[in-house]
């Protein structure tokens, strides 16, 4: 079995690692390598849809990256107990018109003892904004440590 660190039970520090990993490897649009970050059989729901098994989640993510362009993505710790992870997250993109987005949204997850996620249940909103409301700038595939996360910037 793949063994994905930090392992549950989780600490404030752990947790917070493996929140910013997941941050940086859905930055770096890599649905192949985004999905091994999963059990086999992870089942999620996201939005309105529901998914089981890496193949499923794979196919998910080159679908919203097709559709969601420029994507940029911050998460935030919100709570973790044991081998579960509360997230609050917010990311910008465009579509194919040329619309900014923001997406609010927050995430529950539960890992196996290996590390790999088995379930992710995610909410998510989408609001209209203008290019020049963006606060997600950065050119790199993953967030600079100075640039701020939610909270400092009031999200």
């Amino acid at each position: 079995m793949n063994v994905r660190p930090p392992l549950p039970p989780f600490t404030r520090e752990t947790a917070i690692q493996k929140v910013r990993a997941a941050e940086d490897a859905w930055n770096g649009q890599c649905p192949e390598r985004v999905a091994l970050a999963y059990s086999q059989d992870s089942c999620w729901r996201n939005r309105d849809e529901f998914l089981a098994g890496r193949v499923e989640i794979t196919a998910f993510l080159i679908r919203k990256w097709e559709r969601e362009l420029e994507y940029r993505l911050i998460k935030e710790l919100w709570a973790f107990d044991g081998n579960r992870i509360a997230v609050r997250f917010a990311y910008e993109w465009r579509d194919q018109n040329g619309q900014w987005w923001r997406s609010y949204g927050n995430e529950n997850w539960r890992f196996n003892d290996a590390g790999l996620m088995d379930e992710r249940h995610a909410s998510i909103n989408d609001v209209r904004i203008g290019e020049a409301e963006r606060l997600f700038r950065w050119e790199e595939s993953v967030r600079p440590d100075f640039h701020p996360g939610l909270s400092e910037m009031g999200l």
